[in-house]
């Protein structure tokens, strides 16, 4: 059952999905793999760093004048919810145990505290230490099924605004055709998801 669950999760890293479905980076997919994830996990990893890749273009595009760490975001999109693999239940129902479990889990496995925050960060945005790539990655992990949430959303043309020094309205026009633009693959990567067991032994919905 156990192999049968490594192989699922090899497809899940490996499947082209939907056109244009970007591969994590290599060294998250050799650990999802030596750590036994679940393939929906897997999955869902993909598809949110997946968006994470369109935002960082957006921002590049968008925010010449402001300066983000483009490598770690994705990073962070790429593991935001490792801890599940500690916490399998809220791969299919709420729950926040995945964030610090992934954070320890991360550091636990070798990375830095700055790649391992991610896990921490990904679903609380109102910290002294969150970032802008921590906002991004949180934006990631909702717009991915078009979900929107205007407090996080608030905070990004916020901190967008202030670091390229232009006004919150010309940042949230751009930003909300963004969101629709990303929002209306939200099937493709629904379906894309629900390919992929959340376990060796059943099925359900769920996941970010």
């Amino acid at each position: 059952m156990f192999e049968m669950t490594s192989v699922l999760l090899r497809f899940a890293l490996s499947d082209p999905g939907y056109a244009g479905l970007r591969s994590l980076p290599r060294r998250v997919a050799d650990l999802l793999e030596r750590l036994d994830a679940p393939p929906r996990l897997g999955a869902h990893l993909r598809a949110v760093h997946d968006v994470a890749w369109q935002l960082a273009d957006w921002v590049s595009r968008h925010h010449h004048g402001v300066r983000f760490d483009r490598d770690a975001m994705l990073f962070g999109a790429a593991t935001h919810d490792i801890g599940k693999i500690v916490h399998p239940e809220e791969l299919s129902k709420p729950g926040s145990a995945h964030e610090y479990a992934g954070y320890e889990l991360l550091l636990a496995q070798g990375f830095s505290e700055e790649s391992a925050r991610f896990a921490r960060t990904h679903g609380s945005w109102t910290g002294t230490e969150v970032r802008i790539e921590d906002l991004l990655v949180g934006l990631a992990d909702k717009v991915w099924k078009a979900k929107r949430v205007p407090e996080l959303e608030q905070l990004v043309v916020q901190r967008l605004a202030i670091d390229g020094r232009q006004q919150p309205w010309q940042v949230f026009m751009t930003l909300d055709d963004e969101l629709d633009r990303i929002a209306a693959d939200a099937d493709h990567r629904l379906a894309f998801q629900a390919r992929y067991p959340v376990g060796p032994a059943h099925d359900t919905h769920g996941t970010g």
